[in-house]
């Protein structure tokens, strides 16, 4: 089934996003951990399908009126690397009328490592099937802006322990700052991620910092419950 936590416009106000989030349900109805889980579809190649299958619902959710315009999807570095998933997103699309823009896609930096090629093969065709790219844990590597230069993402969720050392780390600061600054220059949306305290959210917002994400700005819940 799925989750999504939405992420809140600091400029504007509203949940103009949220990311979906795969959760199980075992035999007696109990949520099963996402770490219980997802190894063994990895262990089995099977990635690439358990994405597919967030695809066509999140569509479905959006064509029917969803409450909240656009959803993101963490791509797994087997789908990055299976070079007809953009021809299925783009037909799927094309079978649902889902709006331009309407579908985002995170690829994670700690995947880019080993995926490049595919991963810039898979942003590429993405965006010109309508589609936005994130790259999630932004700032996390020394190659930030390798990835970001390849990959031309239209946002960057800054790396969730930068966020959590800002209220105590001048280097977490001076990393933000370094961020703000490239993606003023690039025109890049940049969102806050794992954001917990009231005192983190004031701080990324004095740094102009336009979306946040997190346990302290909304809980997970099912897709159909928040976004309808």
């Amino acid at each position: 089934m799925l989750f999504c936590q939405p992420i809140r416009d600091l400029r504007g106000g509203g949940y103009p996003m949220a990311e979906l989030l795969v959760r199980m349900r075992d035999e007696e109805h109990a949520l099963v951990p996402p770490g219980e889980f997802l190894p063994v579809f990895e262990e089995h190649g099977m990635m690439p399908q358990l994405d597919r299958w967030v695809v066509s619902h999140a569509l479905r959710c959006l064509r029917r009126g969803s409450r909240i315009p656009a959803l993101s999807i963490n791509l797994s570095g087997q789908t990055l690397a299976d070079a007809s998933f953009p021809a299925f997103v783009e037909k799927e699309l094309q079978a649902t009328g889902g709006a331009q823009g309407a579908l985002l896609f995170e690829i994670d930096e700690s995947e880019l490592a080993s995926a490049m090629d595919g991963a810039v093969r898979t942003a590429t065709a993405l965006r010109a099937a309508g589609c936005r790219v994130i790259i999630d844990s932004f700032g996390a590597t020394a190659r930030s802006l390798v990835y970001l230069r390849h990959l031309r993402a239209e946002f960057v969720k800054i790396d969730g322990a930068i966020v959590r050392k800002l209220l105590t780390s001048a280097g977490a600061r001076s990393i933000l700052e370094a961020i703000m600054r490239i993606a003023g220059t690039l025109d890049l949306g940049v969102i806050g991620s794992c954001v917990e305290e009231q005192d983190v959210l004031l701080r990324l917002k004095a740094y102009a910092v336009g979306y946040v994400q997190g346990f302290g700005v909304y809980q997970p819940g099912p897709l159909e419950k928040l976004a309808g």
